[in-house]
């Protein structure tokens, strides 16, 4: 009977999370007319289908911030709203996630996630010269359009009726492209020609429907039973871990409990280390507390879910610990440090950090050194 069960209950437990699981909205079949929209923008304006009117060829373009393939084809996507702006073809982009279904590790390849704020960071940074419009409240436009990934194109024409949709080329990386799907239908579409090819198989990073918060819940309760422990470091140690010899990037955050805005930034630090960690990366923190606060340290890590691996100052004489690491540190915490693998810092912060600033230092780093 126990073996019975072994086998049955995973089964059963598969088969009733199929049940629950709602199905994929169907993907926009050629030939159906333009689902209407009326969503904001990161530009501070509310864009509908008529707003593009004017348009001999309308381009639906469903990508986000945090996908890495999406990132991929930004300056493409740039490129041809620029090229056929002229021609009067449009191009407008959604973004179809709901954010709160987005894990950590999922944006590890990113600097900014997908709400509506961040969409606005991206936007301004990366120079995008076409509206980019939020959809994750309700996901209702995407679920209408039902695209499958980031990112996933549709092309209507004059009648805003549907008539390619499909992947942008065929190779993430430029250099690898050799078919360019998109510029194809365009150029036949203009021609008052049928595309070659209507439609295509997609690339990238599945859609996060809201249905998916319950795994991200379950993500977030896997990490949080996590141990959490606290070591005691000496001068050695501290020599070792500025040497850095993991192989990986790693930050190392010097911090105390009787420091506020240490105490203030520890849940963004606790976040990257759970967002990069899944790379050649590693987090360390450093307590300055005397080793008789071992204990109400462990507690505060503890706390803040902070399973990274924790230090503590293993004898009140400071200033040969800190000299160990740094001698031009005078000790001032916070202090954070990205070292890479071959022992140069690459990040240097002494006071609070910016969250952001360190993402986009870590993706930067990462993505020179294995891109993905």
């Amino acid at each position: 009977m126990k073996r019975f069960l072994r086998v049955i209950l995973p089964l059963v437990l598969v088969f009733t999370a199929c049940l629950r699981a709602d199905p994929l909205p169907p993907t926009l079949k050629l030939g159906s007319p333009a689902p209407d929209f009326q969503l904001p923008a990161t530009d501070g304006k509310t864009y509908s289908l008529k707003d593009f009117s004017d348009a001999k060829v309308l381009v639906v373009i469903f990508t986000c911030d945090h996908c890495p393939t999406a990132q991929y084809y930004e300056e493409r996507i740039k490129d041809i709203a620029r090229d056929y702006e002229g021609k009067g073809v449009r191009v407008v982009a959604i973004m179809p996630n709901d954010p709160k279904s987005v894990r950590l590790d999922e944006m590890a390849y990113t600097d900014v996630g997908d709400t509506f704020r961040e969409m606005k960071i991206r936007a301004q940074e990366r120079h995008f010269n076409f509206p980019y419009l939020y959809d994750g409240e309700t996901e209702s436009v995407s679920k209408a359009y039902g695209p499958l990934v980031t990112p996933h194109a549709f092309v209507f024409d004059q009648e805003r009726k549907l008539r390619f949709v499909g992947a942008i080329d065929n190779s993430e990386r430029i250099e690898h492209a050799t078919r360019h799907y998109l510029r194809d239908a365009l150029d036949a579409l203009l021609a008052g020609k049928e595309p070659a090819v209507a439609q295509t198989k997609v690339i990238g990073c599945s859609i996060k429907w809201a249905t998916k918060e319950s795994v991200t819940e379950e993500y977030m309760a896997k990490l949080a039973a996590e141990p959490v422990k606290l070591d005691p470091v000496d001068a050695d140690g501290l020599k070792k871990l500025r040497q850095n010899d993991s192989g990986k990037f790693r930050l190392v955050n010097f911090w105390a409990t009787w420091c506020a805005p240490c105490v203030a930034e520890f849940d963004e630090l606790v976040a990257i280390n759970r967002t990069f960690r899944v790379r050649d990366f590693e987090m360390v923190t450093v307590a300055l507390n005397r080793p008789d606060e071992q204990a109400s340290v462990l507690g505060f890590l503890q706390k803040k879910q902070a399973s990274q691996r924790n230090l503590i100052f293993a004898s009140a004489d400071r200033d040969p610990l800190i000299n160990a690491f740094n001698p031009d540190w005078q000790g001032v915490v916070p202090y954070t440090v990205i070292i890479n693998p071959e022992g140069k810092v690459i990040y240097e912060e002494t006071g609070s950090i910016d969250p952001l600033a360190v993402k986009r230092a870590l993706v930067k780093a990462l993505n020179e050194r294995k891109p993905w």
